[in-house]
């Protein structure tokens, strides 16, 4: 955990703040709130990182960063907060996210969590937040965030970028549409085009957590009246840009999540212990229960069949074994490259780590 210590200078707000106090909707009374907000943000990808990014410049005074992933070097293309060093050394896109901000604003806690956000942890992670920002690449982790947001009466804001094109919308439990009153399921697989199809520009991603940061700002001051309540999609490349008036969209009662307060992804009902990784010839498979693998010990027993002698840190290990690129957490976790179907995935995890 990267913390503001006591011992360092307090922040003068006319200082670093000076021009964004002097926007009338936030002032110094504005960036108070800013500094006392807490924010979670999920995934740290190239919206999280950019979303991360500009809260921490803007103040926000606590930052909880939840990402499951290591740093590759595809990943410098669009994911801002991360250079050469982390995608050599695979550092945890959490914790490399959370030391950079800790040099651009030091004032503000930054709390880095290198975890896979599932059924059985979300509500512990987002207990204390002001708000949530979705950095996230799939739509099972987008329903499980949306689920648990109606619950706790947590305002979130969702984003989603492929390609040239980007989405963003600030969300309300109880007064505007949640995700499943405007999308009720997950679209059939491959129906939609994805970052292995299709490819991201940074530039999108970019756009979009901007519109995300200025949704969960106006949260942080209390303004939640002045969210757009629209739809935001742009594309970048063609220069094509919309908003769209979501209010019509809420279902109320006749919303499975909103209105009968189903919370079928919070419950564990629609979600798995495999996932393909967007962007990445890869899946996670997640272990049945919790657990804390001792590392340097599995590092031994895998080092006489690994092509190369096994890397481990205080967070993961790595090592290559038949025509597979594994990556082991602490948390039991582990991302297989090469693995093409969550089947595959499993198979592998079964093989060299364990059921």
């Amino acid at each position: 955990m990267t913390h503001a210590e006591d011992s360092k200078p307090a922040v003068q707000l006319d200082d670093r703040y000076s021009r964004q106090m002097l926007f009338a909707p936030i002032g110094k009374a504005g960036q108070q709130r800013i500094a006392a907000g807490r924010v979670v943000l999920v995934g740290c990808g190239a919206l999280g990182t950019a979303s991360a990014n500009l809260l921490a410049r803007a103040g926000v005074g606590h930052l909880r960063l939840i990402d499951r992933d290591y740093v590759e070097l595809h990943n410098l293309q669009r994911q801002t907060l991360f250079d050469e060093t982390d995608a050599h050394e695979g550092r945890p896109k959490a914790t490399a996210a959370a030391a950079l901000l800790s040099k651009i604003n030091s004032s503000i806690e930054i709390e880095p969590h290198v975890a896979d956000v599932h059924s059985g942890n979300i509500e512990k992670l987002i207990a204390d937040a002001d708000v949530i920002v979705d950095g996230t690449d799939n739509f099972e982790t987008r329903y499980l965030i949306n689920d648990v947001a109606v619950k706790t009466g947590t305002p979130w804001v969702y984003g989603a970028c492929v390609g040239d094109q980007g989405m963003a919308l600030g969300i309300v439990p109880g007064r505007t549409p949640c995700l499943r009153c405007i999308f009720d399921a997950p679209p059939p697989a491959g129906s939609s085009p994805t970052c292995d199809t299709a490819g991201v520009l940074a530039s999108a991603a970019q756009m979009v957590a901007a519109v995300q940061v200025a949704e969960a700002l106006k949260v942080l001051l209390g303004k939640r009246d002045e969210l757009t309540g629209r739809m935001m999609q742009c594309h970048i490349w063609t220069g094509e840009y919309s908003t769209f008036d979501m209010a019509a969209a809420r279902v109320g009662e006749g919303c499975d999540c909103c209105g009968a307060r189903e919370f079928r992804y919070l419950d564990g009902a629609d979600t798995g212990r495999t996932a393909a990784l967007c962007g990445r010839d890869a899946v996670q498979v997640r272990p049945a229960s919790d657990t804390q693998l001792d590392l340097e010990a599995l590092a031994q027993r895998i080092a006489p069949i690994a092509k190369a002698a096994p890397t481990v840190n205080r967070y993961l290990l790595r090592f290559a074994v038949d025509a597979f690129g594994v990556t082991v957490f602490r948390d039991g976790r582990a991302i297989i490259k090469g693995a093409t179907t969550p089947e595959e995935g499993r198979t592998i995890y079964a093989k060299y780590i364990g059921s």
